[in-house]
């Protein structure tokens, strides 16, 4: 079996640099979704404003921050599919960051709404 780190420099090595960078960012979200939170977490969005120009991926961590009370597990999938539409897919980056922001919006009300503390 190959060593998978060996493998992914390799494939690394293979991409153009924006596509490099575009892995860097998405192994970035993904070692975020793996880390152990050290501080205790806020009740309440924090406000973190958008930027003028953002990635989708840049907007995914700037939500996950914003809404640091939601469980990055169970909004994984959600926020996966907003980057693939922009990658693979092509779909503008402000109109699924836009739709990125009502899904945070209304999975907080639902956190709320469901009386979910932790």
């Amino acid at each position: 079996m190959p060593d998978p780190e060996a493998e992914l420099l390799k494939r690394f090595h293979q991409l153009p640099e924006s596509q490099q960078q575009t892995l860097l960012d998405y192994a970035e979200f993904l070692s975020q979704r793996y880390a152990i939170a050290a501080e205790p977490v806020a009740e309440h969005p924090l406000d973190i404003p958008r930027p003028q120009e953002e990635s989708v991926v840049k907007a995914v961590r700037r939500l996950s921050k914003t809404y640091p009370m939601l469980d990055s597990k169970i909004l994984f999938e959600k926020t996966s599919s907003f980057m693939m539409r922009n990658l693979m897919h092509g779909e503008d980056s402000v109109v699924l960051i836009d739709e990125m922001e009502m899904f945070f919006q209304q999975s907080y009300q639902a956190h709320i709404n469901s009386g979910d503390d932790e």
